[in-house]
């Protein structure tokens, strides 16, 4: 009797894509970035003349926008691909929705700062002065609707406005890569293009032409190429000592244009420095300011890879706690800058102050990332018990 033949197998499924691990390079720069953001927002502080944008035509603003483009990679770009558009497209729009709600509160808060303080001087303007909310309290219900439609983005709340317009742009770009990976480069060319031309400028105030310090079409390019680096589209440049040294070059080369007691007090600088305005502008994100970024990025990154313990320490473990709750600590840093600027109109400025002021911000930053990632694990919820092992006392009980 011949055999019968053997049954058909089904195809093996395919194995799902390996889970990848979260670079705690992202995590630690992004936490370094947040202190550095902190500092540099404490009104005349000392400290703040030893960040890198004092050396350099880059600052934190572009490790943050970079690092959010890499961020959102991971946290966005996954959904995209694993559950579709319209699913990705709903969780950028969750996104979006929390930071506008950060960034109101930020404002009633410092908003409400500044009435309490009144009129107290804040150096050469009072408090509600250097916010630019006078013309806020003059006219709340005309410019609380301003504030909320982003048609009015006083000084110091402008970090978030561009973040948010970022955001909404990633179902744009990623439908154009969707078409091809070249396509969405050049839609962010043709965007960084156009606010340099100045032809997407935002309105921030309906009373002149003051515009949106940050234009978001000019930042998105710092934004996408975190992005798509972070999704393996943009290949990383391997390391070689002639890029790294061009890099060196560049950062040394910078120092004389950006740190200004050098192009205040040397003519011919001051002079170079005036007609590359449109190249380091900061506010639509000139090239220069891309190229410095790029080049202190390369060395970092060879300085990592060269002592690998610099970013497994217990340091930059701390550091990379901020940095996984960036947004948080950013809301909350913003705050404190401003108290701390408060804390050294009345105690005054010395060496001492200086220290407390910002140490204090830090240890603030750093007790606020511990809390939010304890609210975040949920502790309070139930978990699951563990099942009884085979033969345990246990099972044989409830047998």
């Amino acid at each position: 009797m011949p055999t019968p033949p053997a049954a058909p197998q089904p195809a093996p499924s395919p194995a799902p894509p390996p889970a990848r691990t979260r670079d705690p390079r992202l995590d630690v720069f992004r936490g370094l970035g947040m202190f550095i953001i902190m500092i540099a927002h404490i009104p005349w502080n000392v400290w703040s003349n030893w960040i890198p944008a004092r050396f350099g035509f880059s600052d934190a603003t572009e490790m943050f926008v970079f690092m959010s483009g890499m961020a959102s990679a991971v946290a966005f770009g996954r959904v995209f691909d694993r559950q579709g558009f319209l699913v990705g497209s709903a969780r950028v729009a969750e996104r979006v929705w929390q930071v506008y709600w950060v960034h109101v509160a930020i404002f009633l808060l410092l908003a409400a700062l500044v009435a309490w303080m009144g009129p107290m001087p804040f150096g050469d303007k009072t408090y509600m002065q250097q916010l630019n909310l006078v013309p806020f309290f003059r006219d709340t219900a005309t410019n609380l609707v301003g504030f909320l439609t982003l048609t009015y983005v006083p000084n110091y709340f402008d970090i978030l406005p561009m973040y948010l317009v970022i955001l909404a742009l990633i179902p744009v770009v990623l439908a154009a890569a969707r078409v091809h990976v070249g396509a969405a480069l050049g839609l962010m060319a043709a965007l960084w293009l156009s606010a340099q031309l100045r032809l997407l400028d935002l309105p921030a105030e309906p009373w002149s032409d003051r515009t949106w310090f940050f234009n978001p079409f000019g930042w998105q390019l710092c934004f996408f190429l975190g992005f798509f680096w972070m999704r393996g589209d943009i290949p990383a440049p391997a390391f070689d000592r002639r890029l790294l040294a061009l890099a060196v070059v560049v950062l040394a080369a910078s120092v004389p244009l950006a740190y200004w007691p050098l192009y205040v007090a040397v003519d011919w600088l001051g002079a170079i420095r005036g007609e590359m305005g449109w190249l380091i502008t900061k506010t639509r994100f000139g090239i220069l300011r891309l190229v410095h970024f790029l080049a202190l990025a390369y060395v970092a990154l060879w300085i990592v890879e060269r002592w690998g313990g610099l970013i497994r320490n217990a340091a930059a473990r701390v550091c990379a706690k901020v940095g996984q709750q960036s947004l948080a600590v950013f809301a909350v840093g913003l705050v404190v800058s401003r108290l701390a600027g408060i804390y050294l109109d009345f105690a005054g400025r010395d060496t001492l102050t200086y220290a407390i002021a910002n140490l204090a911000g830090i240890a603030i930053l750093i007790a606020t990332a511990y809390l939010v990632a304890w609210f975040k694990s949920a502790p309070w919820k139930a978990k699951a018990p563990k099942p009884a092992a085979a033969g345990s006392p246990a099972l044989k009980a409830a047998e």
